[in-house]
């Protein structure tokens, strides 16, 4: 994967009207892979809650025999934060305002998984 391609990926989330960031971030640990994001955005935290949440979320989903989880959604009172599970056990991540247009960020991050396949 060519890392240009990357960022160019992941710079098309941000534009997104309402993303404050985007990153990539390791399934496993929550380690973050590659990010691009406004001041002030807790990279590091938003990393590790958004694979905490996608592990937690995977396990119950296969529990109740619905199969692996495609997207999550987290609406919070200050803002948003979305999760797309990418190839290689990478997730695609966005953290927003409230008022971010999710759908719109949900189909460039799709795209950013694209990359990675």
């Amino acid at each position: 994967m060519a890392s240009s391609r990357l960022q160019e990926a992941l710079d098309r989330v941000t534009v997104v009207g309402g993303v404050r960031g985007a990153m990539l971030v390791a399934a496993a640990d929550g380690i973050v892979v590659a990010e691009t994001l406004m001041e002030g955005v807790r990279g590091s935290a938003v990393a590790a809650l958004a694979a905490s949440l996608a592990r937690r979320c995977n396990l119950v989903a296969e529990t109740a025999e619905l199969g692996a989880v495609r997207f999550l959604h987290l609406q919070a009172e200050r803002g948003t934060l979305v999760v797309v599970p990418a190839p290689r056990e990478v997730l695609v991540v966005a953290v927003g305002s409230a008022e971010m247009n999710v759908g719109l960020a949900r189909l460039e991050m799709l795209k950013v998984a694209e990359v990675l396949a």
